[in-house]
Order: C-alpha cells, then structure tokens, then sequence
C-alpha cells in the first residue's frame, strides 16, 4: 500500500456558481452555493485516501469545534489526521470563496487565518513523514513549514512532491530536497534550472514531462463543468501511482485521467474521484 504524508492549509470552502464574473462595483446574484472543508493539502489527502492509499494528514484550524469536525471528515475517509488549532485561539480558521461562471472557469479569494509552523511539524507529525514513501507540500502554508518537512523527508530517505501554488520564490535549500515539482503552465518561474525533475500540468492539454519534452496527453470524460481541485487531483494520483512502482509516465496518464473525471463534477470533494470508479475509456 502506498504510504503519503500530506501537509496544507485546511478550512472552509464556500462555492458561488455565477452566470459572469464581476465588473466594477457590480453586484452578482448567485445561482448556487455550497460550503465544504477543502485547501490543496486537504484536497490532495482526500483524493489519495481515495486512491487507496495510506495517508497522514497534517493542518491547523482556528477553533476545538473546527479541529472536531475535521478530524471527523478525515476519519470518515481513512486519513490519519494531526489537526492543530491556533494558539492562542485569536486567528479564525481559513477561508475561501470561490466563484464559477457560465463556461467552468474560477476565481478564488483566500483568507489564510489559522497557519502551521515549523515546531507544528516536529511535534506531531516527524513520524508521519518518515514512514511515508512521498511527502505531498504546496505553498499555501509558511516557507518555514515546507523547509522543516522537506529536512526530515531528506533525512529519512522520503520523496517530496512540491506543487508550486499560488507560486512563489523558493529559496535553494528546499529546491534541492524536493524530487519532482507539478507546476502549472503559469507557475514555472524560478524552476528552470532545477536538477530535479518537473512535470508541468497543461490542464485540458495533459500535461508535460521536462526531462523528456513529452506531453501525455489528457482523456476526455465528458462535459467540464468545474475545475476545482483538478491540480490536486492530479498530485495525489500521481503521488499514490509513482508510490506503487509505476513509471512516469504511466502515473502521468492516471493523473491525467483521475484529473479529467474530476471537473466533470461539481465542487471539489464530490468530484475527487476513487479508485474503484470507471475509467474515461
């Protein structure tokens, strides 16, 4: 069984189907609204427990009432989760809203509250990490965290997956520890010359394999009507497939394909797909 250790902002999601996006000062009325639990850490745990795989979880919330019931979501779905709240309890727990127009394009707006540090990391999670076969990090959480997480995994022989979103510099120390970063088409400055490999994800394109200049192309499901959460999609699989011995490539077509199915649902946690579910072919 493939082991994952996943670390990332958690909290509220609230979803807001609109027919166009805003102009000006303009007022929308929406014609949907959802709220889940989400953040990509969150999401990518969710969508590898999904694929069948052992997997830990670590994340911060703002209140006893939010680590309860975050806790309780990732019980439900097999994940091991470390949930900590803010300290002292001054910092509310995050929030998103995201709104998606007519044709399935988003726009997110993010209130990071709650956050994890370094010491987070030490405390309850080191164990996790060692006896994962991957580390799952983005940069929705400090630098500081992804620094400390990337030193143990370094330490214990573990691989690191870094998805560079929302993109930001990273110093050298952490380029150097991670074995292969996923960003997308837009998230690339600063990677050039990394010496590990990058997989650039191209959306409805595939994505692309830089050490080779292959593009594996996408698979078709059907109607796209929400693309929420399809780049954490695409980690987890690909994280739980390279896990269990696939090559390449091979975890790049389950990524592309997992990641195809999920913007045929609506919203993020229904449309992280398991692994039982049938395939696009």
């Amino acid at each position: 069984m493939a082991r994952i250790a996943v670390i990332g902002l958690v909290g509220r999601s609230m979803f807001f189907d609109v027919p166009r996006f805003h102009s000006g000062g303009e007022t929308i009325h929406a014609e949907r609204f959802h709220e889940e639990w989400g953040g990509k850490g969150f999401n990518q745990a969710v969508a590898a427990a999904r694929q069948g795989a052992r997997v830990a979880f670590l994340g911060k919330v703002g209140s006893e009432s939010d680590s309860l019931a975050v806790s309780a979501f990732c019980d439900k779905e097999g994940i091991r989760p470390v949930i900590y709240r803010s300290e002292p309890p001054d910092l509310p727990t995050a929030c998103a809203a995201i709104l998606t127009d007519g044709t399935g394009e988003t726009r997110v707006t993010v209130a990071r509250g709650a956050e994890l540090d370094g010491a987070d990391v030490d405390f309850g999670f080191k164990d996790e990490i060692a006896a994962a076969d991957f580390l799952l990090l983005n940069n929705e959480v400090p630098e500081a965290v992804n620094l400390r997480a990337s030193e143990i995994a370094e330490e214990n022989g573990v691989k690191v997956i870094f998805n560079p979103a929302p993109s930001r510099p990273l110093p050298d120390a952490l380029k150097r520890r991670v074995f292969l970063f996923t960003p997308n088409e837009f998230e690339t400055a600063g990677l050039e010359d990394v010496r590990c490999e990058v997989v650039e994800t191209l959306g409805a394109k595939g994505c692309r394999i830089r050490s080779t200049g292959e593009v594996v192309p996408a698979v078709p499901c059907g109607e796209a009507v929400d693309s929420t959460g399809a780049g954490d999609t695409f980690n987890a699989v690909l994280a739980v497939r390279l896990a269990e011995g696939e090559t390449l490539r091979d975890a790049c077509r389950a990524a592309n394909e997992a990641a195809a199915k999920s913007v045929t649902v609506r919203y993020v946690l229904p449309s992280l797909p398991y692994r039982s579910a049938a395939g696009c072919r």
